[in-house]
């Protein structure tokens, strides 16, 4: 028992780094939103950026898949590499990075499609399907891993937007995962779903880090102590400090930090 102890924590320290940012500046025209923040993002673990509203934690999480380009005044400086290749090299094709990096809105957004469609969508388009039994076998690991395939495997037909809220949610995962990304980035994936749905979702993404590395924006600390084995504290802009989740809510080492966990911040 002890071995097996020891060898859990050899693999724990020596976890690989799958996204590097160094530098990283996000500017908004004349609007200086991210502000030199060096981080690396583990492997195989969920990663939680906290802070107060507009700190600029979604900012930073939208760079990680490129999703800024789609807004006109944004720029963005510095380094970001996936497995050490910088995804923001000319030569890395967008859409080609957004398979590999998934993403989770706040709101449940399933597209006016059927259950089966919505999840079918990302690997028709990214050519992972060689036939309709691929299709199908793709359709069905995503929803089982989305924990949704039991309630939904009878109505694979049925619209999605016909579902509900959290399960609509939990479609969004599968629709996700179904491009077989390596990362997987979710913006508040929790802030519309009741209570029930969420301790769904927190139980998901606890199952979804065995085989991704994802990264979680949350307004709820307590969800971050929850769901998460990092946090990364921002503040105006800054990235204040990022260590062991633990660590971070049991003795934080910046006084904004403590501030922030204990509320007099917020």
């Amino acid at each position: 028992m002890e071995d097996m102890i020891q060898m859990d924590r050899t693999i724990s320290t020596q976890q690989d780094i799958k996204i590097e940012a160094k530098g990283v500046q996000v500017f908004y025209g004349d609007n200086h939103a991210i502000k030199d923040v060096d981080v690396n993002i583990a492997d195989k673990t969920v990663t939680a950026f906290i802070g107060p509203s507009g700190c600029g934690k979604s900012t930073f999480l939208r760079c990680l898949n490129r999703m800024n380009d789609t807004i006109d005044i944004c720029r963005v400086e510095g380094d970001i590499l996936l497995d050490g290749e910088d995804i923001y090299d000319p030569k890395v094709d967008p859409v080609q990075l957004r398979a590999k990096v998934g993403m989770v809105f706040q709101k449940p957004n399933p597209f006016p499609k059927s259950i089966y469609d919505n999840v079918a969508y990302g690997p028709k388009i990214h050519g992972l399907a060689r036939n309709k039994a691929d299709l199908d076998e793709i359709v069905e690991k995503s929803l089982r891993k989305a924990a949704l395939w039991n309630e939904v495997k009878d109505r694979l037909n049925a619209p999605g937007t016909g579902m509900s809220g959290g399960q609509q949610q939990r479609l969004c995962i599968a629709r996700a995962i179904a491009t077989a990304p390596e990362v997987l980035l979710m913006d508040e994936p929790c802030s519309a779903l009741d209570p029930i749905a969420t301790a769904q979702v927190e139980e998901l993404i606890d199952e979804l880090r065995q085989s991704f590395s994802v990264v979680i924006v949350t307004h709820s600390m307590q969800q971050a102590a929850r769901v998460s084995q990092k946090t990364a504290f921002f503040h105006l802009g800054n990235l204040v400090e990022f260590d062991d989740t633990d660590k971070i809510f049991t003795n934080p080492q910046d006084s904004r930090t403590e501030s922030y966990i204990s509320g007099r911040i917020g």
